[in-house]
């Protein structure tokens, strides 16, 4: 059973109780993310998620790491273009120890300006580790391709100039602007009992600053071309392509035709790049939406000399499925997605995520029945129209490793 309650602030609180289970998993969930930086401090928002782990409410970064795994628990994080959160994953009767270094972390962060300064080397790591790894850093090129010249065209985790510009003022100024109660909820599901969780929000959460943050601008896709240069034998091609947001009423349509494009062994993609031609080892297809916008994307991985045929076998492959994709096509990834659904609700952590989305998304609990519901009213018709559609407008194209004379 789901339950939700909003406090006097604005926090929500939600629960899943689930039976069965002697875990629990409860989270933090912040509507904000690399998008609502500004752009000399491009970085900020993941910065700040990883200096909440260096100390807080009096316990250092290491007393932090101990409290959770002296009582066998984990506690993580993640930032993302338009999100951050907050995770604490615990036996049932450690569900207030969780909730109070999560309290701690983001209302009474320590904030030292000398492990800043070591924290910034950390994630200027990351950043160079990303780099290093073509598969991964040609998304943020991809991203960056459409969406030119603004926030959510940005990379979550910065760039050197900016990582460096970052201050101690500067994390306690997004703390208080960003970490408002109306854009947050704390998410409980497992073994959770909803009226202490509300007493624990209460007792723990009472100070935070009623109110939401500002909206960022929004974002419009634009497209356009990013090239990057790489030693080896492999290039690596990534295609995008302006898709429906998250409410947009297409936003599931298009989402199949993703999926029957290149969301898994059966896919077009994937049958015919990989298995039919071997032209690819990594091909696939995927739907990001955000609040304002979507990106329909499509990566390969390919041997240089075979990347030209590998690029124009994909471009006729994914023009052709908007006209033909087929009801057999259709009704194979809807069963892969109701699935995929069910499957990752069958953990605590799968359904705290998943009522924090749907809170973020509807601001209402939404049973998973509804999601499936909406899947299984997508005609093939719709099916066909969604990948049209994306497919008319203007395209991104990130590339790395192409030969020099035919990247464009």
């Amino acid at each position: 059973m789901m339950q939700l309650t909003t406090l006097a602030n604005g926090l929500k609180v939600a629960s899943r109780e689930m039976p069965g289970v002697e875990t629990a998993a409860v989270g933090l969930y912040a509507d904000t993310g690399s998008r609502d930086e500004p752009g000399r401090l491009n970085g900020l928002a993941h910065l700040f998620e990883h200096m909440v782990f260096k100390g807080a409410g009096g316990r250092s970064g290491r007393d932090l790491n101990e409290a959770i795994e002296d009582v066998g628990g984990d506690l993580n994080a993640a930032t993302d273009r338009d999100s951050t959160s907050f995770m604490a994953s615990v036996m049932a009767e450690h569900v207030p120890l969780g909730v109070e270094l999560i309290a701690d972390m983001i209302l009474r962060p320590h904030f030292d300006g000398k492990e800043l300064e070591r924290e910034k080397d950390v994630v200027l790591q990351e950043l160079g580790e990303a780099r290093d790894t073509p598969s991964d850093i040609i998304f943020d090129d991809l991203q960056t391709a459409a969406f030119p010249d603004q926030p959510l065209g940005r990379s979550v985790l910065g760039e050197e100039a900016s990582i460096a510009a970052i201050g101690v003022d500067d994390l306690h100024h997004w703390r208080e602007t960003h970490y408002r109660a109306g854009g947050l909820a704390l998410v409980a599901a497992g073994k959770v009992d909803h009226g202490a969780l509300v007493a624990l929000a209460q007792r723990h959460f009472e100070d935070l600053p009623s109110g939401t943050a500002e909206a960022p601008a929004p974002a419009t896709f634009a497209g356009g071309d990013r090239v990057g240069r790489a030693a080896g034998d492999q290039a690596h091609l990534a295609l995008g392509f302006a898709g429906p947001a998250q409410l947009d009423e297409d936003y599931y349509a298009a989402r199949l035709f993703a999926d029957a494009v290149g969301g898994g062994a059966s896919s077009r993609l994937f049958q015919q790049l990989r298995e039919e031609r071997g032209l690819a080892y990594s091909i696939y297809a995927s739907l990001a939406s955000y609040r304002d916008a979507g990106l329909f994307s499509i990566y390969a991985a390919t041997a240089r000399r075979q990347s030209v045929a590998a690029a124009r076998l994909i471009e006729e492959i994914v023009a052709d499925a908007a006209g033909t994709v087929s009801e057999r096509e259709v009704n194979r990834v809807r069963t892969q997605a109701k699935a995929g659904l069910l499957m990752s609700l069958e953990t605590s952590w799968g359904q705290a995520s998943y009522v924090a989305r749907m809170l973020s998304l509807y601001g209402r609990l939404v049973e998973p029945s509804e999601v499936i519901a909406e899947l299984d009213a997508v005609t093939t018709d719709q099916v066909r129209s969604a990948g049209t559609r994306m497919l008319a407008g203007p395209r991104a194209r990130a590339t790395i490793g192409f030969p020099a004379a035919r990247a464009a």
